[in-house]
């Protein structure tokens, strides 16, 4: 087995926030600033400000002018305030904002430190690393088209020798031709940003469930056949560079929750007395066709609140 100096099983919740100017476009401007940061803070200041719910966000064609960024970067933008339930998608129709829910914070702590609190040794088994066509799913969740080659590495994560958790991870050839070169990267992570593809941040879901024969097989599992599975799509700058499933013994691995006095949520303008219901579908598509600019202080408070919620990317 090929030891590992730090194995990574973190998740994040959505892209480092950033900061605004009154009307939430000048971060573009502003030297080391991702683009899409600018581009996010503009919505999230429409929807606070002037946006109802059910209302339609400007084009995705509005949006590139506005900024002069691409497609992906308007995209990447969007994605995120979808990932943390500002805006919503209906499919042919467009992107519309989203009514208020309630969430948690969720991450899970790296398998290295876990290991090291535990005073084990994490080592990695490589099962197999390929090149493969995607598949529907994964061709979906890595925004290329189904039969892309794909990077594939499967692999056995264990502490001080016993398993701990499988994983399955795929990357685009195109992204990056030569992750394999040397062999399978002990840190796949790692490996995208010597290849100009550094994670900046990533969503992921938990659920519980029963393992499969073969995943029993390979983590060891005895009569308690219980995992804890994870599906996880990691962005570089310019979009998706790493889908993976994970499945971790529910007898050796954790989920810790951290918990925090809430913030100032992000909500839309209401609707006057007497009109349609909120996200009525014959009001979803009503496109707000002049975003001004609000008075300087209230942006600029939205902005801080917004920059108090960061999330970093861990290695995996």
């Amino acid at each position: 087995m090929s030891k590992e100096q730090v194995i990574s099983v973190n998740s994040v919740n959505g892209p480092p926030r950033g900061t605004a100017s009154a009307d939430g476009s000048s971060a573009v401007a502003r030297a080391g600033t991702h683009k899409y940061l600018a581009v996010r803070d503009y919505l999230t200041n429409l929807v606070v400000r002037e946006l109802r719910v059910g209302d339609a966000i400007p084009s995705e064609r509005a949006l590139t002018e506005r900024f002069g960024v691409s497609r992906m970067t308007v995209r990447q933008a969007v994605d995120a305030l979808v990932t943390e339930g500002v805006l919503e998608r209906a499919q042919g129709r467009g992107t519309f904002v989203a009514p208020q829910r309630m969430d948690f914070e969720l991450r899970l702590t790296t398998f290295g430190e876990e290991m090291a609190r535990r005073g084990m040794e994490p080592t990695t088994t490589v099962l197999a690393a390929q090149t493969v066509e995607a598949t529907t799913e994964v061709a979906t969740e890595l925004e290329i088209a189904p039969g892309d080659d794909v990077h594939f590495l499967y692999r056995v994560r264990s502490a001080d020798g016993a398993p701990m958790s499988i994983e399955q991870v795929w990357v685009p050839v195109a992204l990056v031709p030569a992750l394999f070169g040397d062999g399978p990267p002990a840190s796949v992570y790692e490996a995208l940003r010597e290849h100009g593809q550094a994670p900046a941040w990533g969503e992921q879901t938990l659920e519980a469930a029963d393992a499969s024969d073969a995943e029993a097989s390979l983590l060891g599992l005895g009569a308690s056949r219980a995992v804890l599975r994870a599906k996880r799509r990691t962005f570089s700058e310019t979009g998706p560079c790493m889908y993976s499933h994970a499945s971790y013994r529910s007898d050796r691995y954790s989920v810790w929750v951290p918990l925090k006095a809430p913030g100032p949520a992000i909500v839309p303008r209401g609707r006057e007395r007497g009109g349609a219901a909120a996200g009525a579908p014959d009001r979803a598509a009503r496109a707000t066709t002049d975003h001004t600019a609000v008075d300087q202080a209230t942006s600029d408070q939205a902005a801080t609140d917004h920059a108090t919620d960061q999330a970093t990317t861990r290695e995996g």
